[in-house]
């Protein structure tokens, strides 16, 4: 058995719907199970038509132009698209009247997206010959806590999802499981999304929890590439990467599975496939928990743009040893992340997300530091084996001092999988074409 997700770009239109049901079908003997995304641009229309229902109009015109069109163009019974069309149109109708939209109402609104599209695909390859079944997420064992917009699984659903999959395991059940990614339910019954990576979660807490044979997440590239394909045309697939090592592309900007959706997998080993849904030939990359063989010492090179560094020098916490603890503290206190950090005794140096609201968080770190700001830099990080980091940081210094590029600020992660430097964001493509030429084309260091 395998578990397949597919995204909503892949979603987006009839005929991209078409092309993710043929791939389903080439895998039939594989025994799949499909996660689905909302199709396309859903989610935002949906957002769009609270905001407008919260000033008192109820307008689903672009979500039910999308779907009925859509089932139009396959070909299929449409009434349980319009049943689900009308239920739409009475929370919306609800939301104008208090005209207010809360949290837990908004993950209610935003799960049609995930609903209708299932149903879209379940019909349709009904309609071709290939039966299916549609599951919305709590019919598939997904239970959740009551955070809303961001919920945790609760650990029932190790138990929950094998005994709603168990005629499909035993072989009782014809029918393909279409489920609905990103949502689930309380306990009370209401409807959860799971934040950021949820449709992805959703995989891989299923291929997870039934052991199968691996979770295979289909994209629009071949895999996880070396580097960003529109700053280096020649990026390659890379076969292999390690959890850790996939964590750390997807911190630092690559476009894996977010890190919290590995984790289920991470638990029981199962391995992660990131295949090319327009390239169904392409292997794609395999992410396991330890390398089979030998790899290269650089894996990848990535960037994240946008970034602020956050200079600290202690004034009167000068030597003490709660410094470190205030300004964490400080952080935690406005629910700013860092990304980077480097230390000495009485100064520390971290970067932020510069769309972040830095204000007052500043303005407390200041009571015990003297705080400088410099902004538009960027974040460049090799995946690599940092025992090599002698040679490989060598190499890299070497390259940029050759291209007169100077880096600001570098940490070496504790993961032992990164090493991570600051440059400014107008050089930050530059550095990334320097260091993949260095390392990944002319292989500097073996």
């Amino acid at each position: 058995m395998i578990v397949m997700k597919f995204g909503g770009s892949s979603l987006a239109t009839a005929e991209r719907i078409q092309h993710v049901a043929s791939i389903i079908e080439a895998y039939k003997e594989k025994k799949p199970l499909v996660v689905l995304s909302a199709m396309g641009d859903t989610t935002d229309f949906l957002l769009e038509a609270s905001d407008l229902a919260v000033e008192g109009r109820v307008d689903i015109s672009s979500v039910e132009k999308l779907h009925i069109d859509t089932a139009k163009e396959l070909a299929i019974d449409a009434r349980e698209i319009e049943a689900l069309l009308e239920e739409l149109k009475t929370l919306l109708t609800g939301i104008s009247m208090l005209k207010e939209l809360t949290k837990r109402t908004r993950d209610y609104l935003v799960s049609f997206g995930e609903r209708l599209s299932v149903r879209m695909m379940a019909l349709y390859l009904d309609k071709k010959g290939s039966p299916a079944r549609f599951y919305d997420a709590w019919d598939a064992g997904f239970i959740s806590d009551s955070n809303f917009m961001s919920a945790e699984l609760k650990d029932s659903v190790w138990t929950a999802i094998p005994k709603a999959f168990e005629d499909y395991t035993a072989g009782r059940q014809k029918e393909i499981p279409i489920v609905t990614g990103f949502i689930a339910k309380d306990i009370n019954g209401y409807i959860t999304t799971l934040g950021r990576g949820g449709s992805d979660l959703t995989a891989t807490m299923l291929g997870a929890a039934l052991n199968v044979e691996e979770v295979q997440t289909w994209k629009d590239v071949d895999g996880i590439l070396t580097t960003d394909p529109r700053i280096v045309k020649d990026a390659r697939p890379i076969e292999e990467v390690t959890y850790e090592e996939a964590a750390e592309l997807a911190y630092f900007g690559s476009q894996v599975l977010h890190p919290r959706s590995m984790q289920p997998c991470r638990k029981t080993g199962t391995p992660v496939r990131v295949k090319n849904s327009y390239n169904i030939a392409s292997p794609g990359s395999i992410i396991v928990e330890k390398h089979k063989g030998e790899v290269s010492p650089v894996r990848a090179i990535t960037a994240v743009k946008g970034v602020t560094i956050i200079d600290l020098v202690s004034t009167r916490m000068l030597g003490a040893s709660g410094f470190l603890a205030h300004i964490f503290n400080n952080f935690l206190k406005w629910d700013i992340s860092i990304d980077v950090i480097a230390t000495s005794e009485v100064s520390v140096s971290l970067t932020v997300n510069t769309n972040q609201n830095l204000e007052p968080l500043i303005a407390d770190l200041q009571n015990v530091a003297d705080v400088e700001l410099k902004t538009k830099k960027a974040i460049v990080t090799i995946i690599c084996d940092v025992k090599r980091s002698s040679s490989i940081l060598s190499a890299c210094f070497k390259a940029l001092q050759d291209n007169a590029i100077n880096v600001q600020m570098i940490s070496q992660g504790a993961s032992k999988v990164n090493v991570s430097m600051l440059v400014e964001e107008t050089e930050v493509n530059e550095v990334v074409q320097v260091l993949h030429k260095s390392f990944i084309d002319n292989k500097l260091i073996y």
